[in-house]
């Protein structure tokens, strides 16, 4: 049994990792935001003649890359805080270059705030693009001359940039007010599609049927989280989202191509369709509001014990990158710090992959900085406009992979460098080209040196809570006549354990040095959960009287040890400097 062996460290990958994805269906929002956002404060500045303080207005305009898949009611509240935050993590950096020159204490302090930085993102679920763009405004003031008079200065342009950022970020909400909801539903009915496919019973079909019950579960809070009042457009959705729903309980009776139909209408600017739905199906989608409202949700703050490990992994990567790069002499060490930073995810595989798309995409980025320096060198106006297309580009490539949004990425690093003055180009070259390698030498070894044996523990706590969520359902289904409330809010409950179990899972199975992992255990819980919820969506009336064929271990498409490590544990992080 899998419980038996010791939990070898995994081969780490090579093929695949710079391999090009499909672009996201919104690439296009975060890449015209940020240029919307950029723009208009830097050319300002220009016009000024005060383009040195185009760094902090940078630093605020960046906010515009966060919270484009959240629902606008959440997003204010979330874009408001990663301002906040910004602004926050550029107070500490200006205060500490003002009162202290010493380069050990400013890296020592870089790494504590990217730290402090990964842990809060990734407890809040802020992203992408997540950490690394406030570690990179952080450290980069933190290496910036200041005094403490000159602190007030430079924190207003960034307060100012962050709400225009702000104001980017939630105007299409004045034009089409329900886009990510629709989005999210599509996504969801996506899923359900390619999980229908299957049939239920290709190969895979375990991890397509896991990745359309995260999708659906996803939709659902997204179509939710508008707060308490019930709009057509999100009953709609709601029944949508149930028709979703019953597709992965009888894949075999279901039309993937009417669900793609309607992914398709929902991506557009008609209406949202309205499927023919059993009449169960308006009830349950209002209990389902009832349950999702009714759940309890925990505090944020609450993650951040079970993330200790990485924040551990991120200071000391990071304070050991700085350090090694200033004992080196290396002009820049917080380029390190931020590259070390970029690097952490979920577990040390997924480490490693983005080391190696970091270091492939910021060697062919200097190249591209070598071949634009003749063209924005003698003209302040190309500069701030190859700034704002570089910034257009990253978030265009970056959904294809990482390495090719850090081909964008490099070069703009390197000219926001220039806005105060002219810098010696073959100078910035030697030292990007060294802090990156240096940064993700030493950032790799620290993942793999600090330990995260909690991933255990965690997962451990998932499988036990998904466990219960499918006792308490199934003892509701063997009642004569359960509450149909109670029974709504079981099976939203053991949907979301289910797909917290996957995530957990993935995340624990590509971490190194720790104890064997119940893998058996994982997919006997995930077969006997999806069970559940089938038997609790036939009960309401919502899907045909079937029965899903009970299979053991590893006839689910999948061994018993379940998916691979690398590719499908949850990122919080998709980019940047």
């Amino acid at each position: 049994m899998s419980s038996a062996r010791p939990h070898r460290p995994h081969r780490l990958p090579l093929v695949g990792v710079l391999r090009l994805g499909r672009p996201s269906d919104i690439w296009f929002k975060p890449a015209l935001s940020v240029v919307a956002a950029i723009a208009p404060p830097n050319l300002t500045l220009l016009a000024l003649g005060r383009l040195d303080l185009a760094m902090y207005t940078m630093a605020g305009a960046l906010c515009a890359l966060y919270g484009h898949n959240r629902p606008y009611a959440t997003r204010a509240r979330a874009l408001a805080w990663v301002v906040l935050g910004m602004l926050g993590g550029l107070a500490a950096a200006l205060l500490t270059a003002s009162l202290t020159t010493d380069a050990v204490v400013l890296v020592t302090v870089g790494a504590l705030l990217a730290a402090v930085q990964k842990a809060v993102c990734d407890a809040t679920r802020v992203g992408p693009p997540g950490n690394v763009v406030l570690t990179f405004v952080s450290s980069a003031a933190l290496f910036a001359p200041q005094t403490l008079g000159q602190i007030p200065g430079h924190l207003a342009p960034a307060a100012g940039a962050g709400v225009w950022a702000w104001l980017v970020g939630m105007a299409p909400g004045l034009l089409r007010p329900c886009g990510p909801e629709r989005r999210a539903t599509a996504l969801a009915l996506d899923a359900a599609a390619a999980y229908v496919d299957t049939r239920g019973s290709g190969d895979g079909h375990a991890r397509t049927r896991a990745a359309a019950a995260a999708a659906v579960h996803a939709a659902w809070q997204s179509a939710l989280a508008t707060g308490a009042r019930a709009d057509h457009t999100r009953h709609a959705l709601g029944r949508l989202l149930v028709r979703a729903e019953v597709a992965l309980v009888a894949p075999a009776d279901t039309d993937p191509e009417r669900l793609r139909g309607w992914a398709r209408a929902l991506r557009g600017t008609g209406r949202v369709p309205r499927p023919d739905v059993p009449e169960a199906a308006d009830a349950d989608e209002l209990l389902g509001v009832d349950a999702e409202r009714a759940a309890p949700h925990p505090a944020w703050w609450r993650a951040l014990g079970p993330l200790a490990p990485i924040a551990a992994r991120t200071a000391i990567g990071c304070a050991l990158a700085g350090y090694v790069s200033l004992a080196l002499g290396v002009g820049r060490p917080y380029w390190a710090v931020v590259t070390a930073a970029s690097l952490y995810q979920a577990n040390v595989t997924l480490t490693w992959s983005r080391g190696v798309q970091r270091v492939v995409g910021n060697l062919l980025g200097v190249l591209v900085f070598a071949a634009l320096v003749p063209l924005v060198h003698p003209h302040p106006v190309a500069l701030v406009l190859c700034c704002v297309a570089l910034n257009f580009g990253a978030e265009a490539l970056m959904a294809r992979n990482y390495w090719l949004g850090s081909v964008c990425v490099t070069p703009m690093a390197l000219f926001v460098t220039e806005f105060t003055r002219t810098q010696d180009s073959a100078a910035l070259i030697y030292d990007r080209v060294a802090d990156t390698l240096l940064g993700a030498l030493v950032g790799f070894a620290a993942a793999v040196a600090v330990t995260n044996r909690r991933a255990g523990d965690r997962l451990e706590h998932a499988l036990t809570t998904a466990e219960r969520a499918r006792e308490r359902a199934a003892r509701l289904l063997a009642e004569p006549c359960p509450d149909p409330r109670v029974l709504e809010a079981a099976r939203r409950s053991l949907a979301a354990a289910l797909v917290e179990l996957r995530a957990t899972a993935d995340a624990a199975s590509g971490e190194w040095w720790q104890r064997a992992l119940p893998q058996e255990r994982v997919v006997l819980a995930e077969q006997s959960g999806h069970r559940t919820l089938a038997a609790t969506v036939r009960h309401q009336g919502l899907g045909p009287v079937v029965e899903l064929p009970s299979a053991p271990p590893g006839d689910d498409g999948e061994s018993a040890k379940g998916p691979g490590p690398s590719a499908r544990a949850r990122t919080t992080e998709d980019i940047r400097p």
